[in-house]
């Protein structure tokens, strides 16, 4: 467990697995004493007439299943509706947030049915019909003429192998005395780590997609239990997309040391391996997007299996998956087009952007983690040569990646070669890896991508009018690497900042996406049919800073395995002091720093597991 400190005030995680709504949003018709729903009246809630409804308030996403007392014999003609949300546009007495497909008007997932006659006594929620993220609830009469309810409680299914949900193995705490709110850092930091709680689901129930109206949860998505998915209300799947595991991993690992969902996610991804041209699919079960689908997805898996390697140490596990990791390189060196010195994506599908596929940025930029990564793990087990070969590949990578794709006259790099366009992610993916030829492109880098910084955030080039924060947990990254940590904090007071304190989301958890402009019709145009309410609130592939912010600010990195080797290099930011830690099986490890501006003298505190070995390097 991580020391107890006032940032314990900032964890949005419940202090217990059942969960009541703190207040009433909404009523309409003729409905008695509304608050008895809420469990502190010892009255009951009435509610007299067909359509009438009361809309009750969790305070934050919560996700399970609802329970709740009929207090008397109802009308023997009295049947119910329970309707779910996550944003309060779309408290609909007969209408739910859609969660299983999209369409215009909120028109697919309608409502849970609770048909007469209602006998007296607790109702539960059947779990196939759980909602896996919601903040609002609305119970309405939709036959008869009454019924009287009374204490509304959600049983919490996400985390399902822990028992006390605050309980993290990490922390994060940097007072902000210059911001508008100081201690939106902090805030912001947790809002990660719940978003991935809520992320992390038992394998049997996972969305399932139901066409003709309505919502299942009860699919198998994988062989071994938790597993961590995309997001809480939807997609419910296996890593779908991947590219959610090179952030909402280290998430998962700097906030709660959570190693089993992240291994059996990706045991489940490998298990499903093209054996034969080592591709590996962009999604498990039930959506099951086969391998050669893409490309960037493929190689977020790897990145994803070195990052549980560094994290958990466990050798064993990568040894066992080496045979499988050295073919999905293989599968991604055999795309590289030797005239050209680039990987030629053939499986352009991604995050949702346009474009993407042929001499593309991103691709390249993630093959070249990728061979950094399998070097280091082929050194570690002993394959000096083959560490060699890909080391070797991947300089060749770079240097065709900056003659071919730079563009000295914006600062940034260009998506492919056959297009002026200056992506996000591209972009933030060279300076996060280091893919520069230069530190003084890097830093080009980061100051052109603030040409995209509208109100709400970064507006995705190649997503127009869209604000990705998947792309932009990348560009949070790219600006820390690029050494410019007073822009990174800019860029998440900006653009997370507003995710969490606008009245549109849950506030508590993290936006899939969302327009420049702050509405929610994300993808309107791109997949997502002009419905707004089919976005998720709590998607672990926006949950960035909460890995930089310990890997940059706090400056606490693994070098070795399980953290054998780590090195401490804080980014102060202008801040005064900044404390946090995380564990790995080897134990315990915190940094702690502060400025004393008067004194001129900076003040570093670290701990570290006995028997391993770290770097400090002071940032002046």
């Amino acid at each position: 467990s991580a020391p107890s400190g006032p940032w314990d005030d900032f964890n949005y995680a419940p202090s217990t697995r059942t969960v009541s709504p703190i207040a009433i949003y909404k009523y309409e018709g003729n409905v008695q004493n509304p608050e008895g729903l809420l469990g502190s009246d010892a009255q009951s809630a009435t509610l007299n007439g067909a359509g009438a409804w009361i809309a009750v308030d969790f305070g934050k996403e919560v996700g399970g299943v609802i329970s709740v007392n009929i207090d008397s014999e109802a009308s023997s003609d009295a049947s119910l509706a329970l309707t779910f949300t996550e944003s309060p546009l779309f408290v609909n007495p007969l209408l739910s947030d859609d969660s299983s497909i999209s369409a215009p008007n909120m028109s697919v997932d309608g409502a849970l049915s609770v048909s007469g006659p209602l006998a007296e006594g607790l109702w539960t929620q059947p779990v196939a019909s759980q909602r896996g993220g919601f903040r609002y609830l609305t119970i309405s009469l939709t036959t008869g003429e009454t019924v009287a309810l009374s204490n509304v409680s959600c049983a919490i299914t996400f985390m399902p192998h822990v028992e006390d949900l605050r309980d993290y193995s990490g922390y994060f705490y940097a007072p902000d005395p210059e911001g508008e709110d100081e201690d939106l850092l902090t805030k912001i930091w947790y809002s990660g780590a719940y978003t991935i709680q809520t992320n992390i689901i038992a394998a049997d129930e996972g969305r399932v997609q139901v066409y003709g109206g309505g919502w299942r949860n009860n699919g198998t998505i994988a062989s071994a239990s938790p597993v961590i998915v995309d997001g809480a209300k939807r997609d419910r799947c296996n890593l779908s997309p991947l590219g959610d595991m090179g952030i909402a991993g280290p998430a998962a690992f700097v906030a709660l040391n959570d190693l089993v969902s992240v291994r059996n996610s990706l045991d489940e991804i490998f298990s499903l391996q093209d054996s034969s041209s080592g591709g590996l699919p962009c999604s498990g079960p039930l959506i099951s997007c086969a391998p050669g689908y893409s490309d960037t997805y493929h190689a977020w898996s790897l990145v994803g299996a070195y990052n549980c390697w560094l994290h958990s140490g466990d050798t064993d596990w990568m040894v066992a998956k080496w045979d499988q990791y050295q073919l999905g390189i293989a599968y991604l060196a055999a795309k590289v087009d030797s005239n050209v010195g680039l990987l030629n994506a053939t499986g352009s599908k991604d995050w949702g952007r346009l474009g993407g596929g042929g001499f593309s940025l991103a691709p390249n930029a993630l093959y070249y983690k990728v061979l950094l990564n399998g070097a280091e793990i082929a050194s570690a087990l002993g394959n000096t040569e083959t560490a060699d070969n890909w080391l070797a590949d991947a300089a060749g990578l770079k240097a065709a990646l900056n003659a071919e794709l730079w563009d000295e006259e914006a600062g940034l790099y260009f998506d492919n070669t056959t297009t002026t366009l200056h992506p996000q992610d591209g972009n933030s993916l060279v300076a996060w890896f280091n893919a520069t030829s230069s530190d003084e492109r890097k830093t080009r880098v980061s100051e052109g991508l603030t040409g995209n910084w509208v109100e709400v955030g970064a507006v995705a080039p190649e997503l127009p009018d869209n604000v990705a924060p998947f792309a932009g947990s990348m560009e949070v990254h790219a600006h820390f690497a690029a050494g410019e940590p007073e822009r990174a904090l800019d860029f998440i007071r900006l653009q997370w900042g507003w995710m969490l304190t606008t009245n549109v989301s849950v506030q508590s958890t993290l936006l899939e996406g969302y327009t420049s402009n702050g509405s929610l019709l994300y993808r309107s145009y791109a997949g997502y049919t002009d419905d707004p309410s089919y976005i998720s609130h709590s998607h672990g592939w926006s949950a960035g800073p909460t890995p930089a912010l310990t890997s940059y600010l706090l400056g606490l990195t693994l070098m070795e395995p399980g953290g054998s080797g780590f090195r401490v290099q804080p980014q102060t930011a202008g801040l005064p002091a900044a404390e946090g830690g995380f564990e790995t099986p080897l134990g315990w490890f915190g940094v702690s720093w502060s400025n004393d501006d008067a004194g001129g003298r900076f003040h570093l505190n670290v701990t570290a597991p006995e028997g391993t070995t770290g770097v400090v390097v002071l940032p002046f």
